[in-house]
């Protein structure tokens, strides 16, 4: 089987190459895929003027075949990592669709100010946290790859905890997040990356229901300091519906420890029925990106003035509470939006 070139990082204007892989095993792969696939298309074409049966039958056909397109192309190692590991190709196609369902269905995500969101060029995407569970940064990368014009891929900053988790930070790095450190967060940023952070961390998810929407501290303000040291804009995003999916009225301490976890939260639901109780609840979710702070024109070691950074991260901080504010009285019904 042949493996997946790996790519130094590259910005969104450079043009990817793509490699053949030349196993016998994967050209009889891909022989079978592609007969698979016009069989699938030629079917769907036959199918079109059967009525709302025949375009399910369709749209079935179609994904199919996109399927098979997708297995050919990990036959043929006809695919790439960067030197973060992000695998645009399996995110795209295997980690990313179970969460349409939950975004569009479920929590009825609703985005206002995508527009403000560059569509190239480093960007620094500052959101606030909650939800028991990291949810709410799953969806917001979901609605930037959906929602916005260019189809960006937004690289999320992760706690330790993250890539320590067996499975889980190996599916975190190919999904292109990284580690939380201002080294990574450059790199990214100077290479022209999308990237995301939620620096209240696991104060802010782990915060108890009753605090909801009252934004914890900020941290030191490493996300400023790495806004500045490169030039992007920062551009707050206040998410509203996150706060309900899993309101956390306790937190068996013990469990945690035993775990490892920063928290072990007791919901009204949870533990009380089980796995049963993992179910989030079904809040209506606004997505607000604001509008960029610009960073560009401040001088070259202006990360290093520490009045600078807190302000910035003060007026971050304040933005996105403001927003949230607004947002809130603007709602009428968590469910129903």
């Amino acid at each position: 089987m042949a493996e997946a070139r790996v790519i130094p990082l590259h910005g969104a204007d450079r043009e990817v190459p793509r490699r053949r892989g030349g196993a016998r095993e994967a050209e009889r792969a891909s022989a079978s895929a592609s007969g698979a696939e016009a069989a699938a298309a030629a079917e769907a074409e036959a199918g079109g003027g059967g009525g709302g049966a025949a375009e399910g039958a369709a749209e079935w056909e179609r994904h199919l075949a996109e399927l098979l397109r997708f297995a050919r192309r990990r036959l043929q190692g006809e695919y790439e990592v960067d030197e973060f590991g992000f695998d645009p190709d399996l995110t795209d196609h295997v980690l990313m669709p179970p969460l349409r369902p939950l975004y569009e269905k479920w929590f009825r995500v609703e985005t206002i100010g995508m527009h403000n969101v560059p569509a190239r060029g480093g960007a620094l995407i500052v959101a606030n946290h909650s939800g028991t569970l990291p949810l709410d940064a799953l969806m917001t990368a979901f609605a930037v790859r959906n929602d916005h014009p260019a189809r960006r891929h937004l690289r999320m900053l992760g706690a330790d905890l993250v890539f320590k988790t067996p499975v889980l930070g190996a599916l975190a790095r190919k999904s292109g997040q990284t580690l939380a450190c201002n080294p990574d967060a450059e790199r990214l940023l100077r290479s022209g990356e999308l990237v995301g952070v939620w620096p209240e961390g696991f104060k802010g998810i782990g915060k108890p229901f009753k605090d909801r929407y009252k934004l914890q501290r900020f941290g030191r303000g490493g996300f400023v300091s790495a806004a500045l040291n490169t030039g992007v804009p920062i551009i707050p995003c206040s998410i509203v519906g996150a706060e309900e999916i899993y309101p956390k009225i306790g937190d068996i301490k013990a469990l945690a420890r035993l775990f490892g976890f920063p928290y072990f939260p007791v919901t009204p639901f949870f533990p009380l029925l089980g796995p049963l109780g993992a179910v989030p609840l079904p809040s209506k979710w606004y997505i607000e990106f604001g509008e960029p702070i610009r960073t560009d024109e401040y001088g070259e070691h202006a990360a290093d003035d520490p009045m600078l950074v807190f302000n910035l991260t003060d007026q971050v901080r304040e933005t996105i509470q403001q927003t949230l504010y607004r947002l809130l009285t603007q709602r009428r019904n968590v469910f129903l939006g």
